[in-house]
């Protein structure tokens, strides 16, 4: 089961039936290509088959067929709109969740009633990964309605136990789906799987849960930068962490702001080359060049002098550098960085740092681009011009 949650979105938002209408009119007016699901389900003749949009303010019906006795299907999803789309087919209460990237097209296999589970799906590999986590969910489901009903167990060790169980599950999908791969629609869909009317991962309540929603609204700024579901990630991250502190303030607990973001990036609080504690948001109303870099590598001098000519150059207009730096030996890194003129930290966490998994770095060096409200504008991968784009931003 999955839910995409609306909280965080604009408060007046159309309702579903004038969605619908809206989604209609938009199809029949566009000659943009469209991709297709196609496949078969038997076991199911003369009932409705429904792709279903899971839109951002819930299920919208896209196409529709009634089956036969061989149960074949050919639907079609919409156009493709700056990023991965997320779609379900849908028999009476039985779904099959899918992505769609581009034109592509999907061919599923499935029998009803049991097509949530016994479906295949070729054309997407994010698909396949989708089943997977799927079928973990049902899994992880029916554990717990196991735990619940042993009757050997007490209601408390049967709550540690089903906590227990919740944790491990999480676990397992933040290492090897969310942080693997931040940037795959299916790590998009794992955010929002649910326990009933419950989301597994919940932005609202645990500070864990919304570094997992942080890293992937990063990557989705580098991979999808127009698409408007990287946009509410980063909104429901940041939601998530007002609430958290407003919840800690009621129960008198002192929080530590460096925790605390109210922007569109992930802060970062690290002391300098001169012990001195620099957070990377409290450089709002500057253009920023923030560098992930490794001093220690044959390479690092000539990127060093590249930076310094743009430090030269737009320093005085507003440009500042904030450099987090890997390197395993304290002291060499502080030599290096003694003569810079820029704001120069250190992550002793080395590569088991969370910035890895919060801002996506697959590689050293990593430079983004924020601009002056400390939002965060593009990433090396994304600029062919440096001085264009940080013109751009001043």
């Amino acid at each position: 089961m999955i839910i995409f949650p609306y909280f965080v979105m604009n408060k007046k938002t159309l309702t579903r039936v004038a969605m619908a209408a809206a989604i209609a009119l938009t199809l029949a007016g566009c000659s943009k290509e469209r991709a297709h699901i196609t496949g078969s389900i038997t076991e199911a003749k003369d009932s409705m088959l429904y792709l279903e949009n899971m839109s951002l303010d819930g299920p919208v019906a896209i196409d529709s067929v009634r089956l036969t006795d061989n149960g074949t299907f050919d639907l079609l999803a919409l156009p493709p709109n700056g990023g991965p789309e997320f779609y379900r087919l849908r028999i009476n209460g039985r779904i099959i969740n899918l992505s769609v990237d581009s034109t592509e097209t999907l061919t599923v296999t499935a029998s009803y009633p049991l097509m949530a589970s016994g479906y295949t799906v070729e054309g997407s590999q994010n698909c396949q990964t989708i089943r997977e986590l799927a079928l973990k969910q049902q899994d992880l489901q029916q554990r717990l309605i196991a735990i619940q009903g042993n009757i050997d167990l007490n209601p408390r060790m049967a709550q540690d136990s089903i906590l227990r169980c919740i944790e491990a599950y999480k676990t397992d999908v933040k290492m090897n789906y969310i942080y693997k791969e931040p940037m795959k629609a299916s790590s998009y869909f794992a955010l929002f799987q649910t326990l009933g009317n419950l989301l597994i991962f919940n932005p609202r309540e645990n500070k864990e849960d919304i570094k997992a929603f942080a890293a992937v609204a990063t990557s989705w700024d580098t991979y999808y930068p127009d698409a408007v579901r990287g946009k509410n990630l980063h909104n429901i991250a940041i939601e998530g962490m007002k609430d958290i502190r407003i919840t800690e303030q009621q129960n008198g607990m002192e929080i530590d702001a460096s925790k605390v973001n109210v922007t569109n990036v992930i802060d970062i609080n690290l002391p300098d080359n001169h012990g001195q504690s620099r957070r990377l948001t409290s450089l709002k109303g500057k253009v920023v060049l923030l560098d992930f870099h490794v001093f220690a590598t044959k390479d690092s001098p000539a990127r060093i002098m590249k930076m310094r000519e743009l430090y030269n150059k737009y320093h005085a207009q507003g440009l500042e550098i904030y450099q987090v730096s890997f390197d395993p030996d304290e002291h060499f890194w502080k030599q290096q960085t003694e003569a810079l003129p820029w704001i120069c930290v250190r992550d002793a966490q080395l590569t088991e740092s969370p910035l890895f998994m919060q801002y996506n770095l697959q590689g050293l060096p990593t430079f983004f681009l924020m601009d002056r409200e400390n939002v965060l504008h593009k990433r090396d991968a994304q600029i062919k011009d440096i001085d264009a784009e940080i013109r751009s931003l001043l």
